[in-house]
């Protein structure tokens, strides 16, 4: 983290949820790595927020799983195992299909339209490679496929997993930005064919062609 967010503490927002979304965002785009340190004095003072909002948001960042909080080690950004990343990846795998699925049947044209837009600002930031703005582009255009697929349960699923798997795949985006937006466009094209079955399938690929890839650096 940097200094630069160190105005927060004069926000008149709640501040513990704007430590919650600054940290989330840095662990989401890479900046923080997995088994990084976050020093409640440290995290406090880059802020400029007092200890308690610092506490109280990596609490919340750990009952979404992105944290880690030890007895005498304090917190630091999730390590994940071999086996969890294999399980994070095959839950993932399939709701996305689902999402997926359920967006070509119900083929809503808001959604699909912000698709569009999402899929064209990232086929031109995958030319730029510039990693953080590419990582922010693919949560929101899963996000909106997820609210494409027009189910609520599934939505709140969806969101504490796939920032999980975020964690595990941004770092590998790099080698791989140009396919990503490839494999979001074939998503797409299924969704707007009103294929249900296509969608599903193209979108589990997805998830694990960017798993195979990160097995892989």
């Amino acid at each position: 983290m940097t200094g630069a967010d160190a105005s927060l503490g004069a926000s008149h927002s709640p501040l513990t949820q704007l430590v919650v979304e600054k940290v989330r965002e840095r662990i989401l785009d890479g900046s923080l790595p997995q088994g990084h340190r976050l020093v409640e004095g440290r995290v406090s003072a880059e802020f400029d927020v007092s200890r308690i909002p610092v506490r109280e948001a990596l609490r919340h960042l750990a009952a979404e799983g992105l944290v880690t909080i030890e007895p005498r080690r304090g917190a630091s950004v999730t390590r994940f195992t071999e086996e969890q990343v294999l399980e994070l990846v095959e839950v993932r795998g399939n709701l996305e299909a689902l999402n997926a699925k359920l967006a070509a049947r119900h083929k809503n044209p808001e959604q699909i339209t912000k698709m569009r837009r999402i899929l064209d600002e990232g086929n031109h930031l995958a030319d730029t490679n510039d990693l953080e703005a590419l990582a922010r582009m693919n949560q929101q255009f899963h996000g909106v496929l997820c609210q494409a697929a027009g189910n609520s349960v599934l939505k709140e699923v969806m969101r504490s997993l796939r920032d999980r798997t975020e964690l595990l795949f941004t770092p590998f985006n790099r080698d791989r930005c140009r396919q990503n937006w490839e494999e979001h466009a074939a998503i797409l094209r299924a969704v707007l064919n009103g294929d249900p079955e296509l969608a599903s399938v193209l979108a589990l690929c997805h998830v694990q062609n960017a798993a195979n890839r990160s097995e892989l650096d």
